[in-house]
């Protein structure tokens, strides 16, 4: 039975087909498609060749929602998760900008408040971005996101250095100290370890401008493509930026909500490379100017002929230990020691002097202690080391002493014991000691003093002995302690595994205290012990531990003492005003150590008259 084809229904577009129902070859008529239940407003007609033609569904049929709902939500789940996405990565992209932006360079600022500031750099960068066209802006996005990634890097490099040596990242000069921090945590937590974390600061340091820039790109993109709303906003917060300013307003003390925080450290880290890029030429300067350097042995030290002179730096002996009440144990120790000393025959006086270092960097204080010269970073040092300047080894040597390095911290060969004038120099594998370890020290501080005096005081000589002795038992991580033990029991160092104070590294103040006690029990031991009516020694710290140990801002000052039997050494240095005993209080004289050298040659000299340096 065939069906007609009915004549066109006016109004009804033949054009609009559905595909056909059968194969183009299939002469078959197809019949009409059956009815769908329920379904209201469908007309179809089907002509003879079995093609249909579909008049449109209604928009409000309740069938074409439930077919969306079915046919399209699928295919519409991705996309909204993709929106989702979209809009958290937008997010995420804007706290990043923000947070590296805000994010302060000191350690002790890092609090949440901190972080709830208004950069002026991002409202500058957005105006800019907002005043591009498309590629241009692209191009600017991802360049500044760049300098946002490396001035974060700079911020996280202060962090560091704040919280380990109490001052920002030299740009020019710090990269030398990667080596040596790579072997401070190799021996505190071991090799792996250390490397692991090298790696994960690598992936870090390579990871944050990368991350950056993506995001001022995306940021961007979203400024563009809802620029009038993006341009009244920033205006807005210009002037609520302005607002602010004006009246100082502050999150936490010393952080201001209208924040340009990013420029100010940009500025001063460019003002610090430009200071090291000139520092050389006015360092030859100063290097040229010496009133000792040509003074004949017969007119150096005329006031300490015959004394066996040592002088002794401790390691992270700083003000904090003799005026902290928290130290207060240490501040006895050196109280008692006075006394025990006192009754022993000595006089002791002791003040001040700035170092030019704070928590690590130890080799700084000690060039500057010896050469007379601020040394206050490595290629100072490294300059100073290629030249001859007359170092206090070089007087004591041209004044008939034998010269003596002691530093048992020193691994490998040393050339800058020749450059400090030492005849004879003693590392740590010269010293065979076969004890334990304790944490960073190689060996405990009495044990590298007995076997100085051992190999170098107990010898046929014709000469006395000035020695400097680099003790180290006070070096951070400050987690394990030796005790003072019997000097006739020491040996090879064997007996050190007994006593031994262990601290969790958390508790570093208490680990600090345990740590320069025992090295100052130490000294006044070997004094009690050894010491004679010849014997002269200096005591003096070489810098402030760490800012984990002090707090914020720490002084960079260290004491220092002069211990002694004759009366006429003290005489030779009345005019110091240094005080009585070894507990120097906030009146104390306070130099800094450059001007050690030409003060210390000067008194001890003849006639004390040489021009002295001006300290401070």
């Amino acid at each position: 039975m065939s069906i007609s084809d009915p004549a066109p229904t006016p109004g009804t577009d033949r054009t609009r087909t559905t595909e056909p129902t059968e194969r183009p070859d299939d002469t078959t008529a197809t019949p009409p498609a059956p009815e769908v239940a329920g379904t209201a407003g469908d007309s179809a007609a089907v002509s003879g060749s079995g093609t249909a033609a579909v008049v449109p569904e209604k928009a409000d049929a309740p069938e074409a929602d439930a077919g969306a709902e079915t046919v399209d939500g699928p295919a519409a789940a991705p996309s909204r998760r993709r929106a989702v996405l979209a809009r958290v990565v937008t997010v995420l992209a804007a706290a990043l900008v923000l947070a590296t932006l805000t994010l302060p360079n000191r350690p002790w600022q890092l609090e949440p408040g901190t972080f709830l500031r208004i950069p002026l750099e991002a409202l500058l960068l957005a105006a800019l971005l907002l005043a591009l066209p498309g590629r241009p802006r692209r191009v600017v996005a991802a360049v500044s996101g760049v300098l946002l990634g490396l001035v974060a890097m700079v911020k996280v490099g202060d962090i560091g250095f704040y919280s380990s040596l109490g001052r920002p990242f030299d740009l020019v000069l710090d990269w030398s100290l990667l080596g040596p921090a790579f072997a401070f945590v190799a021996e505190s937590i071991g090799r792996p370890g250390a490397i692991a974390i090298a790696a994960g600061v690598g992936l870090l340091l390579l990871g944050i401008p990368v991350l950056t820039a993506l995001s001022s790109v995306r940021l961007a993109g979203v400024l563009a493509r809802h620029r009038t709303g993006s341009t009244r906003a920033v205006v807005s917060l210009v002037v609520v930026w302005v607002v602010l300013a004006a009246f100082g307003a502050r999150i936490v003390p010393g952080v201001y909500v209208a924040d340009s925080n990013a420029t100010t450290l940009v500025q001063e880290h460019a003002v610090e490379v430009y200071a090291r890029l000139h520092d050389r030429a006015a360092f030859t300067e100063e290097i040229n100017v010496d009133p000792f350097r040509d003074l004949p042995g017969d007119q150096l030290l005329t006031g300490l002929r015959g004394k066996d002179v040592l002088i002794t730096f401790v390691e992270s002996y700083g003000r904090d230990a003799v005026a902290d009440p928290d130290f207060a144990s240490i501040q006895r120790v050196l109280d008692e020691g006075a006394g025990r000393l006192s009754a022993a025959g000595y006089t002791s006086r002791s003040g001040f002097l700035t170092s030019p270092t704070i928590g690590g960097a130890s080799w700084l204080a000690h060039a500057t202690l010896l050469s007379g010269l601020w040394i206050d970073n490595n290629q100072r040092h490294r300059n100073l080391l290629a030249t001859d300047r007359f170092t206090l080894g070089d007087a004591f040597q041209r004044a008939q002493w034998r010269t003596v390095g002691v530093m048992p911290a020193v691994n490998q060969a040393w050339p800058e014991g020749a450059f400090y004038g030492y005849e004879k120099f003693y590392g740590g594998p010269d010293l065979d000691y076969q004890g334990p370890k304790f944490a960073f020290a190689p060996m405990p501080d009495q044990f590298a003093i007995h076997q100085f005096h051992q190999r170098e005081m107990t010898t046929p000589r014709d000469r006395p002995v000035m020695a400097e002795l680099a003790l180290v038992s006070s070096h951070s991580p400050w987690t394990k302690v030796p005790s003072v033990v019997d000097w006739d029991d020491i040996d090879d160092g064997e007996v050190f595994q007994r006593g031994i104070i262990g601290t969790p590294a958390a508790q570093a103040r208490t680990g600090y205290r345990h740590s320069i006690n025992y090295t100052l029990r130490t000294l006044i031991s070997y004094l009690e012990r050894y010491g004679n009516d010849d014997t002269v020694m200096v005591i003096v710290g070489d810098h402030q531990p760490a800012p984990v140990v002090t707090g914020e801002n720490p002084s960079p000052d260290v004491p220092i003492h002069i211990v002694a039997k004759d009366p006429a050494v003290f005489a030779q240095i009345e005019d110091w005003k240094w005080q009585e005993g070894m507990t120097p209080d906030a009146d104390a004289p306070v130099w800094r150590m450059d001007t050690f050298r030409d003060r210390f040659l000067t008194a001890f000299g003849p006639g004390n008259s040489r021009p002295q340096a001006q300290g401070r």
